[in-house]
């Protein structure tokens, strides 16, 4: 099978880590008998210094007319003080609008070999952490109107915050069908008790979940959520909520698995051309330094084999060998714990390739 990849190397650790990510793919092809044909396309801060603009329109064009695409970071401090059109976040934006990835869906899952890097009691840990956030992509506050203006000689700062039923129902179908696929626990978190938008969205949850009947659904309280995150995971199988919440709660999420450098994202929308990133930055402070942890850019490639290629079995292949990279006790920095081995981010590389095995 052949399938066209757009590759969004980045900024900081992007370029490093994306490139263990194709590294994996490629000996994936091998084993399985696949063609991956990549088109470099350029967005972040590197393409505000060579094009004049975070995201050109004919780099967008590439990813959208790619069977997927495969970013690895951007931004910096390089360019914290440009104009807020002009800013690396602002290509990011623009590429999720462009390809119509109205959702975001981050694993909140603790590997048992990084059990005890979690920061959390082990009490907590033991009973498991194993949930899915499902975050609404392209609407809410970050899309809403922006402005600041002077008002009775005072600086005022006014960003709009707006659902309407459609966009809260298709992102609601989301949750609820991943739901089916797994506990059959589906968590809507909003501030229903404040915001008109978020009254809108149990509302509109409430009657989605007529058309479920095999699924539990719930209503949390974002500022709850936050605290029954750390307090008992356990609880938790699919979250779904808007942008900004969503934004929010699957960062907090990410930390209590023990390193933000083990997880992948994916971002889906009508078609099966997705957006696969690991969820951290670009880390410009160890850029360079062959010190970053590239199996989130590695498991994001998975998850683009098995969401967008139905390639579950290949997905299945790279995810077993980053478990017996773990199991034969290397580690990354950012997951480094005594009586381990340390490795580089090429290293990492270089042994997850070497446990990749045909399944």
């Amino acid at each position: 099978m052949t399938k066209h990849i757009a590759v969004i190397r980045g900024d900081g650790i992007g370029p490093e880590i994306i490139e263990q990510a194709i590294r994996v793919l490629d000996r994936v092809a091998e084993l399985y008998g696949h063609n991956f044909i990549y088109k470099d396309v350029d967005m972040g801060g590197c393409a505000i210094d060579k094009w004049g603009s975070p995201l050109p329109e004919d780099m967008l064009n590439k990813c959208i007319k790619s069977d997927s695409v495969l970013l690895g970071a951007v931004g910096g401090n390089k360019w914290n003080d440009l104009p807020a059109d002009m800013r690396p976040e602002k290509g990011l934006l623009r590429l999720r609008a462009g390809m119509g990835v109205y959702s975001n869906n981050r694993p909140a899952k603790i590997w048992k070999q990084l059990s005890d890097a979690s920061p959390l009691k082990k009490s907590i840990v033991d009973k498991g952490i194993d949930f899915i956030i499902v975050r609404e992509l392209i609407g809410g506050i970050y899309f809403g109107e922006h402005k600041t203006e002077n008002i009775d000689g005072k600086e005022t700062a006014v960003d709009v915050l707006k659902y309407s039923e459609d966009e809260i129902a298709r992102i609601g179908r989301i949750g609820f069908e991943t739901a089916r696929k797994r506990r059959k626990k589906l968590c809507s978190v909003e501030k229903s008790n404040v915001l008109d938008s978020s009254r809108l969205w149990k509302k509109v949850m409430h009657r989605l979940a007529d058309e479920y009947p095999d699924i539990e659904l719930t209503d949390m309280l974002v500022d709850n959520c936050a605290m029954q995150i750390v307090k008992d995971p356990s609880q938790f199988d699919v979250i779904v909520t808007e942008n900004m919440f969503g934004d929010i709660l699957s960062d907090e999420a990410s930390m209590i698995t023990g390193s933000i450098g083990m997880i992948p994202s994916s971002s889906l929308g009508d078609t099966s051309c997705g957006l696969y990133e690991p969820i951290h930055g670009s880390a410009p402070d160890i850029a360079n330094q062959d010190i970053a942890n590239p199996i989130g850019a590695i498991l994001s490639a998975a998850m683009m084999l098995k969401y967008s290629f139905d390639m579950a079995i290949e997905s299945d292949c790279i995810e077993n060998a980053v478990s017996r990279f773990l199991d034969l006790n290397y580690r990354t920095a950012d997951i480094m714990s005594d009586g381990m081995t340390l490795v580089g981010c090429k290293q990492c590389g270089d042994i997850i390739l070497e446990n990749l095995r045909k399944e």
